[in-house]
């Protein structure tokens, strides 16, 4: 691995972990179409950490009401609005966590095939413009019921194949259950949270079993590319979702997913 593939890798995955497009999708196809290898296990598990660390930093208040409101609810001996959420966020986690490992090598199986990832990516465009067309979009975050959000998490497993949006599945299902634009995408993120800091730690435990060895300097390269380029994404999604919904996401997924097929009918 090049200097240059560690920061086109690391800006993939940041710029795709949290646009409705697929990060996993597009780790599969762009290696793919420019006939490179997909970076290795190590690799992976490092860029996957800064996206996390974007994460945490970008909602770092947000986490910390939502730790108090857990804090407090357990002094008071009753839930507060803060300490429901953080409730809600940890039971929509439950179902792709669950998910996740009991499926983890028919999922990993699906990495390998570009012309399923682009069928998928034609899928994700197809539910972010259905949620567009058929979302109420009225109700705000406090409005959120825990049918919500186990309805919510239920999206988030689909997300585990390559090619099906995690961010877009959970925005488009908090949608179709009601909750507006910026609403289903903030609980969306929110609840993420406990998956990919449990599939990192599942990840780090995995690294010994192999995945290529990568210099230290081009992990760290790929590692701050992924955390910059993560952050960035998180505040043009939020600020693109609230302006001009999930339109331009799911006609650049239909495209993408397109392209993806001609080339594999080309080769």
């Amino acid at each position: 691995m090049t200097v240059w593939e560690a920061i086109l890798w690391g800006m993939l995955q940041g710029a795709t972990e949290f646009l409705p497009v697929s990060s996993s999708g597009h780790l599969v196809l762009v290696p793919w179409l420019l006939g490179r290898s997909a970076p290795g296990l190590t690799y992976g598990v490092i860029v996957h950490t800064g996206t996390l660390l974007a994460m945490v930093v970008y909602f770092w208040h947000d986490i910390w009401a939502l730790l108090d409101g857990l804090l407090q609810s357990w002094r008071q001996r009753e839930l507060t609005p803060m300490g429901r959420l953080a409730l809600m966020i940890a039971v929509s986690a439950i179902p792709a966590g669950v998910v996740g490992l009991l499926f983890d090598d028919y999922l990993e199986a699906a990495f390998g095939e570009p012309a399923v990832v682009a069928v998928l990516l034609l899928i994700t465009g197809a539910v972010l413009a259905l949620s567009e067309h058929l979302g109420r979009r009225e109700r705000p975050l406090e409005a959120l019921s825990w049918r919500d959000a186990v309805t919510i998490g239920l999206a988030q497993c689909v997300a585990l194949l390559p090619g099906i949006s995690r961010s877009g599945s959970t925005i488009s299902a908090g949608m179709l259950r009601g909750l507006d634009r910026e609403a289903a995408a903030r609980f969306g993120f929110l609840m993420a949270l406990p998956l990919l800091v449990g599939a990192t730690a599942h990840e780090l435990l995995g690294m010994s079993g192999g995945g290529g060895q990568v210099a230290g300097g081009l992990l760290l390269v790929g590692f701050v590319a992924a955390a910059l380029t993560g952050y960035a994404a998180l505040r043009l999604l939020l600020g693109l979702v609230r302006r001009n919904g999930l339109w331009p996401f799911a006609i650049y997924c239909w495209a993408i997913g397109l392209f993806g097929l001609v080339m594999v009918a080309v080769r």
